[in-house]
């Protein structure tokens, strides 16, 4: 499960200006204009000299810019110069390694959370000609292979490559069926959890294609209906409901069944990689190493606390294992996320949690430590890899506070580390090929996003965007204060929060109080990060605001993130319902009048809390909310709970469905029909346990709609009903 409820731009403390000369905050604002949306710089794509980049421009143009100044070079592709030009908009787009070809997107369709499909076009530089990936129908994740002369692709489940020279197309696999067998993209549950949604790479030089094979006609289904609707109008279900199905596998049930596959291009032959007799394992990422003569396979044990490196020959498909990882708990996704082979084609490198932190180590590529790359009681968050001239490693850490993200350089031999962002807060970077530049993200509490040009120590050379439209457009409006705060549970853990006051704030009333949270694992709702979003609103209205991250959440070490292991929701509602009562304490807070929200996660969490809690809180709204993880998938849930028939009692204790008597407030619970994540079912069972034990409760259903509940006038139908439940029922 990911966290949902993305914010819809950034946090606000900057302007008071007297109520009667600016303007009001408005729900419109938030939900349907983007009045506060933040500009940002996306689509860049680092030439290979690493002194240049491009961009996408208006989506109609590929620009060419200078990183040491800024200047635009050229446009190396601009749809209104090309005669009779098939698209009228890129989406996305991929160069060759070679820079001679771009592949080019449009037409995107989405499927789930990552996965699509789409409509590309190979644009060649030297000849300007546009042509068709193919003409069979859309296509997903398409490639260049390295030499840039073939493309693969997926289409309904089944591999392609299509040899740009000759503009023939030939197929890989012929056994891809829809419910049954998926070549070279993942099923639905490891796509969701592990987050990716290709499952092939190219061997370097360009002569293999590995892959992964699901097989899952063991995988049980789950029906959806489907209704005639609006926005969009859905005829299937015009008269009689018709239904969606989708492989989906609920905790402790049958996964698909996944085996590695090596293509040979030239005799185009297909062998299967002996991975091992066990169907019960994952595979989060396959990689050639640099030299293209292994195949690095990452096999993770179904409990995923058992981690082991395998290396394939592509010609046998033998395997030899090269390292393996264990964890008492479980091994956290950044292991395979971040694992990178180094250029030398000697090392590689992990982030491993194994000192109670997260840090990079440094193997031999024969599987033999060479040294712990990072220590500290901080968490190394993002690895952005290693330049072999200067012999510096590239990294994102929450060193200086879990609230905060910096860019740190880190020499070879681990002596010499350098601090490169230089402002407090929250940065991100994305480096030039080579490490001679990188652009620096940084946001903070009381700074939108900038995004600055910087050489490779650090030094800012320009900044390209910094909001200044954002922060003169706000000064028009009467804004909220934002402040950090901290409270201690009742363990004498403490914890970060913030919140959100009216700007007619008055210190001598008293205010009804609205928590937010998601809570889930390793997720991070408190940062030092600009978050502007329709909380503020709320407190305009005249609510305080409040955020808390309780246990089990990012940034503060293994054993404050992983104790909420086999006990999901144990530890975190109590925490929440620590930190109401804190807020209740307040002189400025109504401690009768105090509700909590949440979406995904944090509608379990509002759910749970409101049980635990009682007469705590006064009301609650749940969207999209687990209430048994009995009904959620295996990866995510099994993860953190190990399957039911070992956790039997941990599913079932902290279950909203197990006492939805202790709910004394006022619920309203909201679920969208077509949810393909968190099931209806979720909120369907919750329903008929609290209308069983006597407790009334709202409920608000969306026709058709997923996990994000939007589309036509929704998100706007949704927003209003939340914020009205909390006049009606906190004031």
């Amino acid at each position: 499960m990911k966290h949902f409820f993305v914010l819809l731009v950034a946090l606000s403390v900057l302007y008071g200006v007297h109520a009667q000369s600016v303007k009001q905050l408005s729900l419109e604002d938030f939900v349907v204009k983007y009045t506060f949306q933040q500009e940002t710089v996306s689509g860049i794509r680092s030439m290979n000299d690493g002194l240049h980049f491009t961009t996408l421009k208006d989506n109609k143009q590929i620009v060419k810019y200078s990183y040491k100044t800024g200047d635009q070079v050229a446009v190396i592709l601009d749809l209104a110069t090309i005669a009779e030009c098939p698209i009228n908009t890129i989406e996305n787009y991929t160069f060759s390694n070679d820079e001679r070809r771009i592949l080019l997107q449009t037409n995107k369709k989405r499927i789930y959370r990552h996965s699509y499909t789409a409509e590309f076009y190979i644009w060649d530089i030297q000849t300007r000609s546009i042509s068709a990936l193919s003409d069979k129908g859309p296509q997903q994740v398409p490639v260049f292979s390295p030499d840039g002369e073939r493309v693969a692709f997926v289409r309904d489940n089944n591999l392609f490559i299509k040899t740009i020279k000759f503009g023939t197309e030939f197929q890989i696999t012929t056994d891809g069926k829809k419910n049954e067998i998926i070549n070279g993209i993942p099923d639905w549950v490891q796509e969701e959890e592990f987050g990716y949604a290709r499952a092939f790479e190219w061997s370097p030089d360009s002569k293999m294609i590995a892959f992964l094979k699901f097989n899952e006609s063991d995988v049980p289904f789950f029906t959806m209906p489907v209704f005639k609707g609006l926005a969009p109008e859905r005829n299937e279900g015009k008269l009689y409901t018709s239904y969606d199905s989708l492989k989906y596998p609920k905790a402790g049930e049958n996964n698909a069944i996944v085996t590695v596959h090596v293509y040979d291009v030239k005799v185009k032959s297909i062998i299967r990689v002996k991975t091992g007799d066990d169907p019960n394992v994952y595979f989060p990422r396959i990689q050639w190493n640099n030299s293209g003569s292994d195949l690095a396979i990452i096999k993770l044990n179904r409990r995923q606390n058992e981690l082991e490196l395998l290396y394939a020959n592509p010609f046998s498909g033998d395997t030899r294992s090269m390292m393996r990882e264990k964890n008492n708990r479980y091994i956290d996704e950044l292991f395979h996320k971040q694992f990178a082979f180094l250029p030398d084609n000697q090392h590689f490198v992990v982030v491993s949690e194994r000192d109670g932190w997260s840090h990079l180590y440094l193997y031999q590529n024969s599987g033999f430590l060479v040294r712990q790359l990072t220590t500290g009681n901080f968490d190394v968050t993002d690895f952005y890899g290693y330049d072999p001239v200067k012999q510096l490693f590239y990294y994102q850490a929450a060193r200086k506070s879990p609230l905060q993200r910096e860019v740190y350089a880190l020499s070879f031999d681990g002596k010499k580390e350098t601090l490169l962002s230089s402002q407090q807060g929250t940065n991100k970077a994305i480096f030039s090929n080579g490490f001679q530049y990188y652009l620096n993200y940084f946001s903070s509490a009381k700074t939108p996003l900038q995004v600055s040009v910087c050489d490779a120590k650090g030094k800012e050379l320009r900044v390209i965007e910094d909001n200044a439209a954002l922060r003169k457009k706000m000064e028009g409006y009467q804004l909220p204060s934002f402040e950090f705060f901290t409270v201690k549970n009742s363990d004498g853990i403490e914890l970060n929060g913030y919140m959100i006051k009216p700007s007619y704030f008055d210190a001598g009333k008293k205010y009804p109080v609205i928590m937010t949270q998601y809570a889930g694992p390793n997720s991070q709702e408190v940062t030092d990060s600009w978050q502007f979003d329709w909380h503020n609103y709320l407190a305009e209205r005249g609510f305080i605001v409040a955020c808390v991250d309780p246990r089990g959440t990012a940034a503060r070490g293994e054993e404050f993130r992983k104790c909420s292991y086999m006990q999901l929701g144990k530890l975190e509602s109590n925490d929440l319902i620590d930190a109401a009562r804190y807020m209740a304490s307040l002189p400025y807070a109504d401690s009768k009048n105090i509700g909590i929200w949440g979406w995904s996660y944090g509608g379990f969490m509002t759910a749970l809390c409101m049980e635990k809690g009682g007469e705590l809180f006064k009301a609650g709204v749940a969207v999209a909310p687990v209430t048994n993880w009995r009904f959620y998938d295996t990866v995510y849930t099994e993860r953190y709970m190990r399957v039911p028939a070992e956790n039997s009692e941990g599913y079932d204790a902290n279950s909203p469905i197990s006492n939805p008597g202790g709910i004394k407030g006022n619920l309203l619970l909201v679920h969208g029909t077509a949810d393909e994540n968190v099931h209806t079912q979720n909120t369907y069972e919750f329903s008929e346990a609290l209308v069983q034990a006597g407790v009334q409760f709202d409920m608000q259903i969306y026709t058709n709609r997923n996990h994000s509940i939007y589309g036509g006038n929704t998100r706007m139908h949704l927003y209003t009903r939340i914020a009205r439940f909390f006049e009606e029922n906190l004031k």
